[in-house]
């Protein structure tokens, strides 16, 4: 028996599908949920509707920037729920925004240093510029890897402990990208900025938001002293009772963990080389402090102000 079997043709153009409603963005979230598409690091935890949501923002937030649903999804992320463009995601928005006579990006070296540099021209004013980000200004930012290792927590006999591990950091791997693109994220801003529509890059996002937790930890009012213990009482007569009040026990002082963080940083500005800082970190012992504490999820608030100290001090001392 002969079963007729269509004819397979070639060619015809590959368009994209791209929503017109908010009911339709939020099928095609649900379905790259659905089928695992969605990056990790856009929907955190979230799950069902919760992760769908994430998804149609962040193609959204592309679709306002010129950029199909899929490419929306591999170039955004969000971080603290603010929406963030990945280094090359921000070269190509701008690059499709039709604005461009010339964009280039690299990395030179200079007096045995790096310094990156984006520099570029508008094609509708014929304005131009270019701007540098250098090894020296990732010093004093704090962003270049003061250390080969860093401190995190990681696995070992089925119980996660803190450990020194190889700096795998992006400044650390990848410095001659991380500075082209930071030259790149201030440079196009500036020049395009219509096109970016107030977008910033993943990694000054990321910077911005830690400095606001840190703004956030405020230390809370200073207890009141105690009050001073009352003058004895003059001893009773044998004939009168005398009745005393019963005898409570000091309570423990409450752990503050604006004051307890302050107290580091300013120990730690006191540090004259990499020598001071070791040896007033370890008088904090600010990991086993703030896990007895129950702050466990601060520890690494606490290191990135050794580390920011650390970085201020290279300069200093030949680093």
């Amino acid at each position: 028996m002969n079963s007729h079997v269509p004819t397979l043709t070639g060619g015809g153009n590959v368009l994209a599908i791209v929503p017109q409603t908010f009911e339709e963005t939020m099928r095609i979230s649900r379905a790259v949920v659905a089928s695992g598409l969605a990056p990790a690091a856009l929907i955190g935890k979230l799950e069902g509707d919760d992760a769908a949501a994430a998804v149609a923002v962040a193609i959204m937030s592309g679709a306002e920037l010129g950029l199909k649903p899929m490419v929306s999804l591999r170039s955004f992320t969000v971080i603290n729920g603010k929406p963030a463009l990945y280094g090359d995601g921000l070269i190509n928005v701008v690059r499709m925004s039709g604005k461009v006579a010339y964009l280039r990006t690299g990395c030179e070296d200079r007096n045995g240093k790096m310094v990156g540099f984006c520099e570029a021209k508008r094609l509708d004013t014929g304005e131009d510029k270019r701007v540098e980000f250098s090894q020296d200004d990732a010093v004093r930012a704090g962003l270049w890897p003061s250390s080969p290792t860093v401190r995190r927590k990681v696995w070992e006999n089925n119980q996660q402990v803190w450990k020194d591990v190889p700096n795998d950091t992006p400044w650390a791997r990848f410095p001659q990208r991380m500075l082209a693109w930071r030259a790149a994220g201030y440079c196009l801003r500036e020049l395009f900025g219509d096109a970016l529509g107030g977008i910033r890059d993943e990694f000054e996002v990321r910077e911005i938001d830690e400095v606001e937790t840190m703004r956030d930890i405020t230390p809370e009012k200073p207890a009141l002293p105690p009050k001073p213990p009352a003058p004895p009482a003059p001893p009773a007569k044998a004939t009168e009772t005398v009745e005393t009040a019963p005898v409570t026990e000091p309570t423990e002082q409450e752990f503050n963990l604006g004051d307890f963080l302050e107290q580091i940083e300013t120990g730690l500005a006191g540090a004259k080389d990499e020598t001071d800082v070791a040896e007033i970190w370890n008088d904090f012992d600010a990991p086993a402090v703030l896990e007895t504490n129950g702050h466990a999820d601060m520890i690494d608030t606490a290191f990135a102000i050794r580390d920011r100290r650390l970085a201020q001090l290279a300069p200093l001392n030949g680093g």
